[in-house]
């Protein structure tokens, strides 16, 4: 009896360690399982986001005009590897695409300091094919901020860059014009006229007539100064730039004291905009060399009627 129940008691102890054995092995297999199912999820997500941040997807991107997805692909890019130059480069082609089409003028400058930022880094690799074209981007970014920041000057390093492009071999037919506003900013009026006339003789355009019309004006040149601006107030239809190259005109014709050609283009500009203040200011002037000092003083106070602080407004105004 004693046997049986001890024969018992070993069968059931055996079945108790194999049910607790094969426990064990069910656990360790499902946790292996697990742990695989883990890896391989964790590894496709790697994958995945390996695919997202790479150069093929940044390009793709760029290709569909998505730059605010480039802007932000790039930015994490750049958070793992710093110094990755086509990366820097899309970044900061981005950020300047993403500057000219904001409305609001800080966040246009936040962009553009972005975009130089990543250009000047880009940049650091002498060596790279593509230096030529970044010098470009990166004058046409510092032009772009003289234009933004009206109270600081960049056009002295839009200069620097669109010269070094240049002069590395690269070729856009814009850069003689941008070179010809940047050095007037800069009061360069003889770089300028060179730039502009370059500019007019690959294309010729209404604005380009009147930024050497002006230049010449600048530089005391009249009859050169005229030949431009007559062509813009016979052949353009752009108002504004017609009432400025009369203005202009006008100016001229003061100069020269040619009180009524003078007369007959400041009377054109208020025919078409009678709130331009330096039309006023002009027969103002017209009016004092004559000696009528009364009408003079009526025509200035209409200037500033029309702009409060008309600078020769106010001075002939005060001086009086």
């Amino acid at each position: 009896m004693k046997m049986n129940q001890l024969r018992e008691y070993d069968s059931y102890d055996r079945r108790k360690k194999q049910k607790f054995l094969w426990t064990c092995i069910i656990i360790i297999v499902l946790a292996v399982a697990f742990a695989a199912g883990v890896s391989m999820r964790t590894l496709a997500k790697h994958k995945e986001i390996s695919k997202e941040l790479s150069l093929e997807n940044l390009e793709n991107l760029w290709n569909s005009e998505d730059y605010e997805g480039v802007y932000a692909q790039a930015d994490r890019m750049l958070e793992e590897k710093p110094m990755q130059q086509s990366v820097l480069v899309y970044k900061g082609y981005s950020a300047f695409y993403l500057a000219v089409s904001q409305t609001d003028t800080s966040a246009a400058l936040a962009y553009i300091e972005d975009a130089i930022n990543a250009l000047r880094l880009a940049l650091i690799s002498n060596y790279s094919k593509s230096k030529p074209q970044i010098e470009y981007m990166l004058a046409r970014a510092y032009y772009q901020k003289d234009v933004f920041a009206a109270y600081n000057c960049y056009a002295d390093l839009a200069i620097k860059y669109f010269t070094l492009a240049k002069n590395d071999g690269y070729v856009s037919n814009d850069i003689p014009e941008y070179l010809g506003l940047s050095y007037a900013a800069l009061n360069m009026t003889e770089e300028s006229i060179s730039a502009f006339t370059e500019a007019l003789g690959i294309h010729e355009s209404e604005k380009l007539l009147h930024a050497i019309g002006e230049q010449y004006y600048k530089s005391e040149d009249y009859s050169k100064a005229k030949q431009y601006l007559f062509r813009v107030v016979s052949e353009s239809n752009d108002d504004i730039l017609v009432l400025k190259s009369r203005n202009i005109l006008g100016k001229i014709y003061l100069e020269e004291n040619n009180l009524f050609d003078a007369k007959r283009e400041f009377d054109a500009i208020l025919a078409k905009d009678a709130n331009y203040a330096d039309a006023y200011y002009g027969l103002g002037i017209i009016y004092e060399k004559q000696g009528d000092s009364t009408k003079a003083r009526s025509e200035w106070r209409k200037a500033l009627r029309v702009q409060v602080n008309h600078p020769g407004a106010l001075q002939k105004l005060n001086n009086g």
